[in-house]
């Protein structure tokens, strides 16, 4: 019941998925980590056909109603090691229980803004699994920042 068409590229050493919303001198991008997609086959198809839906209407909503995009979305905050950063990871409601963790990336240069799907969890999941991605995705400011305090 997934819509995405398949287009392959490494990105957190997982293999990604991508939907392409054409629209004139923007794409908009979205990618699912192996992670989000093995969250995603472990629901109902119902909660499925909700997630995949929800966020394909977010991505083709971006570029006309994008401030009503990102009041959909909830920042995450970074952990507090890392001081003067502010964090690209985002929720997104999908229904009472469910929330998806994501990025959203606007890149002008190459004219995309790229949604990065990274899990689909229960509510009550949430916290565990925003604090394993941001993990990984600020592990080397996290790094740098332990090394820094060390020196100084």
């Amino acid at each position: 019941m997934q819509n995405f068409s398949v287009y392959h590229r490494d990105y957190a050493q997982d293999r990604d998925q991508v939907d392409k919303f054409r629209v004139p001198n923007v794409d908009v991008l979205i990618e699912s980590t192996r992670s989000f997609e093995k969250d995603l086959g472990r629901l109902s198809e119902d909660e499925k056909a909700t997630t995949v839906k929800k966020i394909n209407d977010c991505a083709s909503l971006f570029l006309t109603q994008k401030a009503d995009v990102y009041r959909k979305l909830r920042r995450l905050p970074l952990p507090s090691d890392i001081n003067g950063y502010e964090s690209s990871l985002y929720t997104l409601r999908v229904s009472q229980k469910l929330r998806v963790i994501l990025t959203v990336d606007e890149d002008p240069i190459f004219g995309q803004v790229i949604f990065t799907l990274f899990r689909v969890v229960k509510y009550d999941e949430l916290d565990k699994a925003y604090k394993g991605v941001a993990e990984t995705l600020y592990q080397g400011l996290l790094h740098h920042n332990q090394k820094t305090a060390r020196i100084s």
